[in-house]
């Protein structure tokens, strides 16, 4: 885990235990899955996606630069060296398309944002030596101003306001958000930056939550404490709508949306956070993306590791009030259904999940969070 991410999560764990005495449980005890099956998977996963990378350094397609900087990740996440041989064609790969406006993206992307974040994710986890210090620092630059804030001339009561969307002037939306403030937040930017206060806005008005924080039209219509996909436009949620015109609530965005919370600085007290970590409770399960079915599940799985680990959760109590080590069952369930050749895919095949490069990086993402501890000595 990276060590702002962890940061990040020890001053959420601080506040959970006095929050909700044993919820965080003692951090002595053994979490996770068994640590040779662990081992064995990410080995084989690994080694599937040395022989799937092209001998330009990038995976799926030289225009998907999204792909091949959450790939790489992946791999640095997994235990690879940016001086490893896999690492460094990708790497030199992801360098050459910086551009001279610091965001790293093919020209011809409309995808500026979610390509941009996605690589400064990979340069941050390759720069240990402090190699790509300048380029990290003009990509947030960068970054920042992409966003939807008074720069482009949008009032602090519009919908749009603190979202990221594909590209400067596409509509904001929770997936792009997210990355947008993981990025921020591994490149070293400050809880209490502007960015990232004025991303918390437009994270806020994305729950199905009515509170000061949110009074848009949706908030009082399902008012569940999950979240949607945008609340720009009209609003869009990919769960549909109820009948009376309000945004479902889905999984992969309400833990986009408890994670982003954490990192721009709330804490379990917060109406918000609350709210959300209920939701999660209450749909609880691995066998599906709650509220898409099979839609995004890798996407899901990623994003449920991600935002848990950050959000310093050891068990999570079900609706039925039964407790679940979440790392030792994703893992477990990733285990049973990775493929032969080390591979992970989604047969439902929608946003690109029925590309085995991108959901195997998906799953060592995943992965990479449910590490088991190691043994007492």
């Amino acid at each position: 885990m990276q060590l702002k991410t962890m940061c990040c999560s020890l001053a959420f764990l601080a506040a959970l235990a006095c929050a909700t005495p044993g919820q965080a449980d003692d951090l002595g005890q053994n979490f996770g899955p068994d640590r040779d099956a662990y081992h064995d998977s990410i080995e084989r996963a690994v080694a599937y996606l040395r022989t799937t990378q092209a001998e330009d350094g990038s995976w799926t397609a030289p225009t998907q630069i999204g792909v091949t900087g959450l790939v790489t990740t992946s791999l640095l996440e997994s235990g690879l060296t940016a001086d490893d041989p896999t690492i460094a064609r990708a790497m030199r790969f992801l360098e050459s398309y910086v551009q001279e406006d610091g965001g790293v993206y093919h020209p011809d992307s409309k995808h500026k944002n979610y390509e941009t974040a996605i690589t400064v994710l990979a340069f941050e986890a390759a720069n240990e030596d402090g190699r790509y210090n300048e380029t990290l620092e003009h990509a947030v630059a960068f970054l920042k101003g992409l966003q939807w804030d008074a720069g482009e001339g949008i009032d602090p009561s519009d919908p749009f306001y603190g979202g990221a969307g594909y590209g400067s002037h596409e509509r904001p939306d929770m997936s792009n958000t997210q990355f947008f403030i993981d990025a921020l937040i591994e490149a070293g930017v400050p809880q209490d930056d502007p960015a990232i206060q004025n991303a918390l806005t437009f994270v806020s008005r994305a729950q199905n939550l009515e509170s000061e924080h949110n009074t848009t039209p949706f908030a009082s219509l399902v008012n569940d404490g999950g979240f949607y996909y945008t609340p720009a436009a009209g609003g869009t949620s990919q769960a549909g709508t109820n009948p009376d015109g309000g945004l479902r609530s889905y999984a992969s965005m309400t833990y986009a949306g408890l994670k982003s919370m954490i990192h721009a600085g709330l804490t379990p007290e917060d109406p918000r956070v609350a709210a959300a970590t209920n939701w999660i409770k209450q749909f609880y399960t691995l066998e599906e993306n709650p509220g898409l079915g099979q839609q995004g599940l890798f996407y899901y799985y990623h994003t449920f590791a991600k935002a848990l680990s950050v959000a310093g959760y050891e068990t999570i109590t079900d609706a039925d009030g039964t407790d679940h080590d979440w790392r030792k069952e994703l893992a477990d369930h990733l285990f049973s259904l990775q493929q032969s050749d080390g591979s992970w895919l989604n047969t439902t095949d929608r946003w690109m999940e029925g590309d085995p490069n991108l959901v195997t990086g998906y799953a060592l993402l995943a992965l990479s969070f449910c590490e088991p501890p190691e043994p007492a000595e």
